[in-house]
């Protein structure tokens, strides 16, 4: 099982980065010890001091595929959950600055927090027409819809495909709005999904 992250596919969310647009998908992976998918407490990890929540829609994978093309991707997938990307944005600051892959800053363990995944059916939208939103304490910080992607999931299942296989059960974190920020022992984040309550999860 593989958990693959798409990099900046919100014009906006770019944009707060000081980072430019991309011209084309880019992906990174985490490590499967990196999944949260109970929704179990986080810990603030005593390695950085700048822990970073960044909302995302996640496609979960359901059939075996190489290469596959983009008329072809849908019939890839059926099911979406709400997750959170972390990053120790401090540590991902230090290893771009010394040019330096950043995977701890991603890839620690918890960093790949997912809500039950539901099918588009069951949702009554499109992949291309999904809400959703993060609230922290109660305070809406992240809200995007999936039509605002600068690379619909078509295409990003048909760019990932050609580099590496796709197998069932593998998932793709599609990319996060404008609006990621710290997060603090004693916070509790909740997620939307078409309205629908779709993730909670305590920072201890």
């Amino acid at each position: 099982m593989k958990i693959l992250c798409v990099v900046r596919n919100y014009a906006p969310h770019a944009g707060e980065m000081k980072a430019a647009v991309p011209k084309e998908p880019t992906f990174f992976l985490k490590p499967d010890s990196a999944l949260n998918p109970k929704q179990l407490p986080l810990f603030y990890p005593d390695f950085t001091h700048d822990l970073q929540h960044e909302v995302e829609v996640v496609v979960r994978i359901d059939r075996l595929g190489k290469c596959i093309e983009p008329q072809f991707a849908h019939r890839y997938y059926n099911a979406v959950a709400l997750g959170i990307d972390f990053t120790a944005r401090d540590l991902q600051r230090d290893a771009k600055a010394a040019g330096l892959p950043w995977l701890v800053s991603k890839g620690f363990d918890g960093s790949a927090v997912i809500g039950p995944f539901v099918t588009l059916e069951e949702l009554g939208r499109p992949i291309d027409n999904l809400d959703f939103s993060l609230s922290r304490n109660g305070e809406v910080v992240q809200q995007g819809n999936t039509r605002d992607m600068i690379f619909a999931v078509d295409q990003l299942i048909a760019l990932i495909s050609r580099f590496m296989t796709l197998r069932t059960g593998d998932m793709i974190f599609t990319g996060t709005p404008a609006g990621v920020g710290p997060v603090a022992i004693g916070d509790r984040l909740e997620g939307t999904l078409c309205g629908r309550p779709a993730l909670t999860l305590d920072i201890k």
